[in-house]
């Protein structure tokens, strides 16, 4: 018997609550990983970005402008 088929019989043999736990902690450590890739993700583009903004790749607008503009767009929507 393999040490995965060892650890799911034991783990089966737990009670529910028990069970509960294990299952929410390893769902857990499957999203610790995923936050990590997606953090690294967003870090490389907001390094692309900036980069296309110091280089005048990209056109910036006042955050109050863009807010506005925003507002005035789901108003529309309703």
């Amino acid at each position: 018997m393999s040490e995965f088929e060892k650890v799911t019989v034991e783990a089966l043999a737990l009670p529910a609550q028990n069970r509960v736990e294990l299952a929410e902690m390893l769902i857990q450590s499957l999203d610790e990983e995923e936050d990590a890739e997606i953090k690294s993700a967003w870090l490389a583009e907001i390094r692309r970005r900036d980069q296309e903004i110091k280089e005048g790749k990209s056109v910036t607008r006042p955050a109050v402008e863009v807010l506005k503009e925003a507002r005035e767009m789901v108003r529309c929507v309703k």
